[in-house]
């Protein structure tokens, strides 16, 4: 029997879990997933946008505008560092891994990304493209030996996720 010819890639796959994974963000505005994969392509751990352990989200400042103490950014976590921080396993796992993200790093997940010992990043989107914050990501993966690259789907369709039976 011929295996079947129409499954998806490891890239594929694992860009579909971050992507999942933005899911579960309350963000009104963006929702971000991470997924981070070691360098054998197992899932070591995922991540999204949104409030602190403790912070109630609906209590959370989900505002982009106004008195900074009064909007998310002062308290969100990104995807990319949740992911890190969510692991539980030997941080040693990370050397040489790569991570998923729908979002460009910005240069604050792009430091911890870097200091936790992933090596490839795999975006989809680089919508802060030229901003600062994006220019410094850029900057900081390149002097410190960490590949990024824009994800494309070589499907010409969308890959469709059932929830029902």
């Amino acid at each position: 029997m011929d295996q079947r010819s129409d499954y998806i890639s490891w890239d594929e796959y694992f860009m579909s879990i971050a992507i999942l994974s933005a899911k579960r963000s309350k963000d009104p505005n963006t929702q971000v997933g991470a997924c981070i994969v070691s360098s054998d392509n197992r899932i070591l751990a995922c991540g999204y946008n949104g409030a602190p352990n403790g912070f109630d989200d609906e209590k959370f400042p989900w505002k982009r505008e106004g008195n900074p103490l009064n909007t998310k950014y002062m308290y969100v976590c990104h995807a990319e560092l949740n992911a890190i921080l969510n692991y539980r396993g030997n941080r040693k796992d990370f050397e040489g891994g790569k991570i998923y993200v729908d979002l460009f790093p910005c240069n604050e997940c792009a430091k911890a990304i870097i200091q936790s010992g992933i090596k490839k990043v795999i975006y989809l989107s680089d919508k802060y493209n030229a901003t600062e914050g994006n220019m410094a990501a850029k900057k900081l993966f390149s002097e410190c030996g960490v590949d990024y690259v824009q994800f494309v789907s070589k499907r010409d369709e969308d890959i469709v996720i059932s929830l029902k039976k």
